[in-house]
């Protein structure tokens, strides 16, 4: 079976999307502006050195043989515990939805727990764990599924309950419900937890990677910092943005193929 043709753009979508890479180049221009003016300022300078001396700064620390190890290693530690997070927070916050026992105890330690720094906790995760990389996907975890799990709760929470009252009325059973309604209808709020969750893991890593951690991007930027090797340091900081916006792309593509039911408002 062959496969579907893909729908040709028209005028106003190609003119949009024009519009749309326009934006981003002035935005990116005028970001560049910025940190060519810091580079220079007497007191910025130093901390914000502009793109030659970063690249070169990213290069000492290829030759170091330590750039590279520090990816691998942080992205491993992220998708551990942004996985991990994930499959527990799931289903907790469908029972915290479902049934009001398993909410009224879980829900106040939750936002107990996400109100807490995640640097304030990391010394008790290693004394419990010892160095290495298991405080750092421990402490990533916590932060995902404290993340993911609300925003998922109130996702199913705001399911119209017409269409549950309905479906009961029509012979349905909780598992046609939860398969035909429920499930469909959360899929937006699922997608958007899975971009809190990865923006929360990204930002958990100078605190996971401060807890004895051999390698990774936030161990290394602690690292730089006790060396004033800002021109490293600032391209650390730049990757891990990076990074998080090409999976904040993956997440739109594919949110735009789960969802492209629902309504969205056009752009004025």
């Amino acid at each position: 079976m062959s496969k579907q043709a893909k729908r040709p753009l028209t005028q106003a979508e190609k003119r949009n999307r024009l519009i749309s890479w326009g934006w981003l180049m002035v935005s990116l221009a005028a970001a560049l502006v910025v940190w060519f003016c810091l580079s220079i300022g007497e007191k910025t300078g130093r901390s914000f050195p502009f793109i030659p001396s970063v690249i070169a700064g990213m290069k000492t620390m290829l030759d170091r043989d330590a750039l590279l190890g520090d990816f691998a290693s942080s992205m491993i530690s992220v998708a551990m515990g942004f996985g991990l997070g994930f499959v527990t927070a799931l289903p907790v916050a469908f029972l915290m939805a479902w049934y009001t026992p398993v909410r009224k105890i879980i829900e106040p330690w939750i936002n107990f727990i996400r109100n807490i720094p995640a640097l304030a906790y990391a010394p008790l995760i290693v004394i419990m764990l010892g160095v290495g990389r298991a405080p750092s996907v421990v402490l990533i975890w916590i932060c995902t599924f404290m993340t993911m799990c609300i925003t998922i709760f109130h996702g199913i929470r705001n399911i119209d309950n017409t269409l549950v009252k309905a479906a009961k009325v029509l012979g349905a059973n909780d598992m046609d419900i939860f398969f035909r309604i429920t499930l469909p209808a959360t899929v937006p709020f699922i997608l958007t937890a899975v971009r809190l969750g990865l923006s929360a893991g990204l930002t958990t890593l100078l605190a996971a990677e401060s807890t004895g951690a051999q390698a990774g991007l936030g161990m290394r930027i602690r690292t730089l910092q006790t060396t004033f090797e800002t021109n490293a340091m600032l391209g650390y900081i730049i990757l891990i943005g990076i990074i998080g916006t090409l999976l904040n792309t993956f997440v739109d593509v594919i949110e735009r193929r789960l969802t492209s039911w629902q309504e969205k408002r056009e752009e004025a």
